[in-house]
């Protein structure tokens, strides 16, 4: 069994839905609206962003922008799977077969890092987390096409894993896959640094795979 690739396999490009009339539209302008959209979440959140901005960081007037997005949501969504379908084109398969079950488990835990494709992600979800009352369609899109994928391939490892002896059938795979996940907020929250937080795969392995194992007896 090999867990799934998360997100999308398309590759990284701004959607083309097709102009809404007019002359055909140029994909060098959609991907600089995307990308303006993109650094705007970062540096302003949803709430606040403007789409006036969005068009001047792109070099482009509002007009233009709005023949393609409608809405800021409907803009917002594209450019975020801009970045799912980016993310997964550089993301290599998991070599689940070629690892040693802690390997394979330490592996899991470093993919299910937020900012494992995206240094920015952490604030980004966070961000949404605080819309989630007056947008929850932007945090339900990132736990569907982000989120819930990476988690569900720790528990698929721990399932396989388990398949294969190396881990205790009795398990909780879906609390230890979320407790792996939430593990990387909690280290961003009590202030570690990127740096820091990219050890933080190992350690949690240290501390969780004694607990987990199969008992093969001494050694």
């Amino acid at each position: 069994m090999t867990p799934q690739r998360t997100e999308s396999a398309e590759q990284p490009q701004a959607r083309k839905s097709g102009p809404r009339g007019g002359r055909p539209r140029d994909p060098a302008v959609d991907e600089a609206i995307i990308v303006a959209t993109r650094r705007r979440l970062v540096t302003n959140g949803y709430s606040q962003m403007a789409l006036g901005d969005i068009a001047a960081d792109a070099g482009v007037t509002r007009p233009t922008l709005y023949r393609r997005w409608s809405s800021k949501l409907e803009l917002v969504i594209d450019a975020l799977d801009y970045g799912f379908r980016a993310q997964t084109a550089a993301t290599p398969p998991f070599p689940l077969e070629d690892l040693a079950p802690k390997e394979a488990f330490t592996e899991a835990i470093r993919r299910v890092d937020p900012c494992y494709y995206n240094p920015d992600a952490i604030v980004l979800q966070g961000g949404f987390i605080s819309e989630a009352e007056r947008v929850p369609e932007l945090l339900a899109h990132v736990v569907e096409r982000a989120v819930e994928p990476r988690v569900s391939q720790v528990e698929q490892v721990l399932r396989h894993l388990i398949e294969r002896g190396a881990v205790r059938a009795d398990t909780d795979t879906r609390t230890v896959a979320t407790m792996v996940f939430g593990a990387y907020f909690g280290a961003f929250l009590r202030g570690d640094d990127a740096t820091t937080r990219g050890g933080l795969a190992d350690k949690l392995t240290a501390t969780l795979w004694p607990a987990i194992t199969a008992d093969t007896g001494p050694g």
